[in-house]
């Protein structure tokens, strides 16, 4: 079964991530963002190799991103982010090919202990089932 694995992130959390902190989200440094992408290139890497890796995305940040909606009148809204209240974005996923929610769910626990500096948000990590077009109405 396809699942998608997300991971969520603050425009916060990316300008701690550019060496721009702030009270709750301390500054990361070079090493520290390095450590970051090797973790996760040696997860796609591990991914790959056991082909459950179907697809993965790191995406940008919030700040670049925008919600086109429909209005009342029938027109485009359009805002910033995709939710724009509280400037929660997608910061990537996974497309996984896995035998069972529980081994997803280990996948997604693993994701939980890449290297970020002391004191930096944990965000989680959601987990859904893609729609393969099987199920029954």
């Amino acid at each position: 079964m396809k699942y998608l694995v997300m991971v969520q992130c603050s425009q916060a959390d990316y300008e701690a991530m550019q060496g721009k902190g702030s009270e709750h989200f301390p500054a990361w440094t070079e090493e520290e963002v390095q450590a970051m992408y090797a973790f996760m290139g040696a997860l796609n890497d591990d991914l790959a190799e056991s082909g459950e890796l179907v697809d993965a995305r790191g995406l940008t940040e919030p700040a670049r991103t925008r919600l086109v909606g429909r209005g009342d009148d029938g027109g485009s809204v359009i805002t910033d982010g995709p939710y724009g209240e509280t400037k929660e974005l997608l910061a990537g996923y996974w497309v996984l090919d896995c035998a069972s929610l529980e081994r997803v769910t280990e996948i997604a626990e693993r994701v939980l202990q890449c290297p970020q500096p002391a004191g930096a948000p944990r965000h989680p990590v959601a987990i859904r089932p893609v729609d393969d077009g099987s199920a029954d109405v």
